[in-house]
């Protein structure tokens, strides 16, 4: 199934049905009075999140949704009918975008969770509401309101808790296999991983977390270059960020610089993000001699001035991932802890997220403005070129 994340919709809530103007006339009552029933309100748009679901690929080719509206009032003061809610299945993770205004009307981020995204038209009334004592026979209905209509994206950001970093090849799909029952494609070339990809890691019973692979990133992604920074949204929601790094490259280049260059786009992107937590994960060790092995560590290391967590593992033949495991599961539980003990680390952490979330969606939206422009210049461009050849050819009028 090809994997969707992003796709926009428009949705429209049913109108509320009309009221009706109705006298009762029955034989031997020669003035029943007034006895229009109200209108029944509009059918209302909800988003629901399902386990079941995971891509938007179905948004993709149906882009409008109307609920039905609700039925119009009738005699006898019978009120019409309610219109049916429109229910929209889709991924847990989803986040809901008012296109025109901008704002994230709300995150999907349960299984059965709800959210509506367009209300529907209150009822119109009855010309029963306006007898009173001095209008008894009251011509006057109410219609029933149009319901609300949005133009919407959704976003599509999984639930991990751990994120993976890394140029191509540098092992990260490995890794995920390796520590995961995920099996993501694996090959000797670059951009193997083209989705996001997710693994739950088990430590023991009642201890587990969600690790995303996303694809690789390289110099240049942040202007689009490669598969561009597209996918770096999905590591807003993790809590830590592994960087894995390739340290026997094929092309012999430097593990330090690669990390640098990682790093930089990872800034562009959000530096808020840049900011999370990033432990170094020095993979393919398996592949430097033993000699050099803590040598080329230790020149990784003070080139980069790192002085966070560092592990060093062979994802390829599972050594140091389990230790590295565990010590993402203390990371997370203790977390976790805090953030029950101490409200104000909580509140710092949703407004970071908040931020990042941010930041991501203008830089996305920041590169598709560009390609559209681009677009646009290259079509004036081509149509420039074409009206100019029908002006190429010179006509000379001579007389014999």
């Amino acid at each position: 199934m090809k994997f969707v994340d992003e796709a926009p919709i428009v949705v429209e809530a049913g109108k509320g049905g009309n009221g009706c103007m109705s006298f009762r006339r029955e034989k031997y009552i020669p003035k029943g009075g007034p006895d229009g029933g109200d209108g029944g309100d509009g059918g209302s748009i909800f988003l629901e999140a399902d386990d079941a679901v995971n891509t938007l690929i179905d948004y993709r080719y149906t882009r409008r949704y109307r609920a039905p509206n609700g039925g119009n009032g009738t005699s006898r003061n019978c009120t019409g009918a309610k219109g049916e809610d429109l229910i929209l299945k889709v991924p847990v993770g989803t986040t809901a975008i008012d296109i025109d205004t901008g704002e994230a009307l709300g995150d999907l981020t349960e299984n059965g969770e709800r959210l509506m995204v367009a209300r529907g038209g209150y009822h119109g009334l009855g010309n029963t509401r306006y007898k009173s004592s001095t209008n008894q026979a009251p011509r006057q209905t109410k219609p029933g309101q149009p319901g609300e209509s949005r133009n919407l994206k959704l976003e599509l950001k999984v639930l991990a808790d751990v994120g993976l970093l890394g140029l191509p090849n540098a092992g990260k799909s490995t890794f995920i296999r390796a520590v995961s029952a995920a099996k993501p494609k694996v090959a000797d070339y670059p951009f193997t991983t083209l989705v996001p990809n997710l693994g739950v890691v088990k430590i023991e019973d009642h201890r587990s977390f969600v690790v995303a692979d996303i694809p690789g990133l390289i110099e240049g992604a942040s202007e689009g270059a490669g598969l561009g920074t597209r996918f770096l949204k999905h590591l807003v929601r993790t809590q830590l960020l592994l960087h894995i790094v390739d340290m026997a490259p094929f092309d012999e280049s430097d593990p330090a610089e690669r990390v640098k260059a990682i790093s930089e786009e990872l800034e562009r992107f959000s530096p808020g993000l840049a900011q999370r937590d990033r432990w170094l994960v020095l993979n393919k060790l398996d592949m430097v001699d033993a000699d050099e092995r803590q040598q080329r560590v230790q020149d990784v290391l003070d080139k980069l001035n790192w002085h966070g967590p560092v592990f060093e593992i062979s994802a390829l033949r599972r050594e140091g991932t389990f230790e590295l495991s565990c010590a993402i599961m203390d990371y997370m539980e203790e977390r976790r802890q805090r953030a029950l003990d101490d409200e104000e680390f909580a509140e710092q952490l949703l407004l970071e997220r908040e931020t990042v979330e941010q930041e991501a969606r203008e830089h996305v939206e920041m590169l598709e403005e560009r390609r559209r422009l681009e677009r646009l210049a290259r079509k004036a461009a081509k149509d420039n070129d074409d009206d100019d050849d029908d002006y190429d050819v010179e006509v000379v009028y001579t007389h014999e």
